[in-house]
């Protein structure tokens, strides 16, 4: 069930967005859902304080019991597995009738965090992983980390903790090793790859042009921190008409001739271009998205 349920999320449309609030603040989640975000987090690891961790948990289960079917994806973020703290979290998911879509997993050091991930929170529900790459030694092992559970549907780049123990800035050159390992080790595994937030919510200029360097790279979405990043966000990882115009045409030519190299708009195209062609197309917003 846990490969099924991780797959799922792996061949869905890419998460663009990806709206964390605390949760603790449960009146948040009626603004998070209706922010038209594909997905919202319930934070219950740096969001909340520790005296009202429990409270966060309790209230997590009940948002999660009353979520409306065909809305964004819910996912939770939860505390350090190796803490009491985290336990508790991964043992009340793991039990819950209503489990959320995902769950993330921070400080992900290696597969063996991964395993203590799953022993806590047993066999049932299969929900996947979402492990976040925001340590030293998360970087280092980030390949084994993307193939070390069928759980695992897709990887998170947590930028700002990084940057604290490298002793770097947050600023796209001192990170963009990090974020090209992050990429490689989801392509690795065929799995996809969620960006670090833009941690000023008001400069929204400056953020849809570092979530388009981000699609660039290969990254399909970003997090947001604020309700007013995601369209912007949306912005940067829907392809322009023309791009989508292009990929059509392209995926048209090549089933029609029956596959091998064709001619499109005056250029030859194979099956890289075809495969490129192809993502770009699941990257269209369907009816219901902004």
């Amino acid at each position: 069930m846990a490969e099924a349920e991780a797959t799922s999320l792996r061949t869905a449309r890419p998460l663009r967005s990806v709206l964390f609030f605390p949760g603790h603040q449960e009146r948040l989640f009626a603004k998070a859902l209706a922010s038209e975000a594909d997905a919202v987090c319930i934070d219950l690891e740096d969001a909340v304080p520790l005296k009202s961790k429990e409270k966060a948990r309790a209230t997590t289960l009940r948002m999660l019991e009353e979520r409306s079917t065909g809305g964004p994806a819910v996912l939770v973020r939860v505390n350090p597995a190796a803490t009491d703290v985290g336990t508790a979290d991964l043992r009340a998911l793991g039990s819950t009738p209503m489990p959320p879509s995902a769950i993330l997993i921070p400080k992900v050091g290696g597969p063996d965090d991964l395993r203590q991930v799953e022993d806590a929170l047993g066999p049932e529900p299969g929900v996947p992983l979402a492990p976040l790459i925001e340590t030293a030694e998360g970087l280092h092992r980030v390949f084994d980390i993307a193939g070390g559970s069928p759980r695992v549907a897709f990887l998170v780049f947590g930028g700002i903790d990084l940057s604290t123990e490298l002793g770097s800035s947050t600023e796209w050159d001192s990170l963009l090793y990090a974020r090209s390992r992050i990429v490689h080790a989801a392509a690795l595994q065929t799995i996809p790859a969620v960006d670090m937030p833009f941690p000023d919510f008001r400069d929204l200029d400056s953020l849809e042009r570092e979530a388009e360097r981000s699609r660039a790279l290969g990254f399909v979405g970003k997090i947001a921190l604020h309700p007013d990043q995601v369209l912007p966000i949306h912005r940067a990882f829907t392809p322009s008409a023309e791009e989508i115009d292009r990929a059509r045409r392209i995926v048209e030519e090549w089933d029609r001739h029956g596959g091998g190299a064709v001619s499109v708009g005056g250029g030859m195209v194979d099956a890289p271009v075809v495969a490129a062609a192809r993502r770009t197309l699941a990257l269209v917003p369907r009816p219901n998205d902004a």
